[in-house]
């Protein structure tokens, strides 16, 4: 059994038989690779390059481990060019088959880690529930690292798995996240919840709080259904 123990977390956060679970979850999601093929460097057009761009800004925003920034850099010799988009993340090459959709959901995106309302802490916890409620290798993986930037600990990532009822959250995180509980479960939130939530939290706050739940249950949902493979460094469902 793999242990997800981590150096000076001083705790083991892989309980007997979880192990097992989570690599046959994550097996049945990633299957035998992507369902579309990402595309090659020489189908990467100048409009294509466009979008790049504003992976970068994401990039940026969450302080990525990849950054792109480098491949608009110029000028590059034509194999100079080929060399760096073929660094794309996997990800991208493959969003990038339905541009004019995956334009307007990085807007989205680039909006929500660069100039969105609620503080990270706060976006991470409820990304982070979303993702694990999925069972989203590739979203839960990757923002247990974004999470780790915001100051997220290993043992409060272990406590998202277990939701809103584990001990030890503030009153105001457990209605984070069980606002992510109760949307994922009925499409709406509780007053009881939102009675919590409108004492911590301001109008845009309130209104930018669903927009984030449901942006990630849609990632969460076509990262899944496309079983994109995970990027380098991202653990999935294993990562703490």
């Amino acid at each position: 059994m793999t242990s997800n123990k981590r150096p000076g977390d001083g705790q083991d956060f892989t309980p007997p038989g979880a192990a097992a679970a989570l690599e046959q979850r994550q097996a049945n999601v990633l299957g035998d690779g992507p369902r579309i093929a990402p595309l090659q460097v020489e189908d990467l057009s100048e409009d294509l390059l466009m979008l790049v761009a504003q992976m970068s800004q994401i990039n940026a925003a969450i302080q990525s481990r990849d950054p792109i920034d480098h491949l608009l850099d110029a000028p590059k010799t034509g194999a100079e060019t080929a060399a760096e988009l073929g660094k794309l993340p996997e990800i991208v090459r493959t969003m990038l088959r339905h541009p004019d959709l995956f334009a307007r959901q990085t807007d989205v995106g680039v909006y929500l880690l660069t100039r969105g309302a609620l503080a990270a802490r706060d976006r991470e916890l409820a990304i982070l529930r979303m993702g694990w409620l999925c069972q989203a290798p590739y979203e839960w993986g990757e923002h247990v690292i974004i999470g780790k930037k915001v100051g997220l600990s290993s043992a409060e990532i272990e406590r998202i798995t277990q939701g809103s009822q584990a001990p030890g959250w503030s009153e105001h995180e457990r209605a984070i996240l069980c606002a992510v509980e109760e949307l994922y479960d009925s499409a709406t939130i509780s007053d009881a919840t939102w009675a919590i939530l409108a004492t911590s939290l301001d109008d845009k706050q309130l209104i930018e709080l669903p927009v984030v739940i449901g942006q990630y249950q849609t990632v969460a949902y076509y990262q899944n259904a496309l079983r994109l493979a995970l990027h380098n460094g991202n653990d999935g469902l294993k990562a703490r």
